[in-house]
């Protein structure tokens, strides 16, 4: 597909998010710009803690999105952003559920406090509030019924998937979200992870967060 042939929001998530943006092919035609709008809102949440400098300004930087995603619930005056007039649309359109954005909004403040998750249940927990709720939008969207589909277990699975394939561009960027115990168990060393040393424990790790796949699918 010709990029320039694309809307704003299209161009956002074929060139940040190419999975998303190959699924939403499998949409009616006519739903795709919605998807387009909800994908390119979550790359805009998502990419905080790469954007800013310190954690307070991320913090100013989510609770501008939590405003302007309260706006367009309250009918006010949404800020005039591209993404943000998309989606008001897509909400619109779609009657998609607040919570949902709020809860994605949320989630991506943890990624401003630059700690491990303590546990793996905090990996869980932590991949499901960041995929789960925008599975959920996607399904409504694409006119599939959420109640029957395995929402949070897919969500989960996904969200796992990218942090172990990201986790080496995490750690070029001194990020981790593996968790702190079996760091600790297997002796891998969170600093030495950041200057991508080799480390025998580390596969271990690894395999048992890859283990932790949630059954449902």
């Amino acid at each position: 597909m010709d990029q320039s042939a694309l809307s704003y929001c299209g161009q956002i998530v074929r060139e940040h998010d190419p999975d998303r943006f190959l699924l939403s092919h499998f949409a009616p035609a006519d739903r795709r710009e919605a998807l387009w709008a909800l994908f390119a809102f979550n790359h805009e949440v998502a990419k905080t803690r790469e954007v800013v400098s310190e954690t307070q300004l991320g913090l100013i930087r989510l609770q501008w999105w939590r405003e302007a995603i309260a706006a367009i619930y309250k009918e006010g005056d949404a800020p005039e952003h591209e993404v943000v007039q998309a989606l008001a649309e897509a909400i619109v359109a779609y009657d998609l559920p607040r919570e949902a954005f709020d809860t994605l909004i949320y989630a991506r403040e943890f990624d401003l406090e630059d700690v491990l998750p303590a546990h793996m249940e905090g990996v869980l927990h932590y991949a499901d509030l960041t995929s789960s709720p925008i599975l959920q939008l996607a399904v409504k969207i694409a006119g599939g019924d959420e109640k029957i589909e395995p929402i949070a277990a897919v969500g989960t699975n996904y969200a796992l998937a990218g942090i172990l394939r990201a986790s080496v561009a995490f750690a070029r960027q001194r990020r981790c979200y593996l968790p702190q115990d079996l760091m600790e168990e297997y002796n891998v060393s969170v600093n030495k992870l950041f200057e991508l040393k080799v480390q025998d424990g580390l596969k271990e790790v690894v395999r048992l967060v890859a283990d932790e796949f949630v059954d449902g699918v």
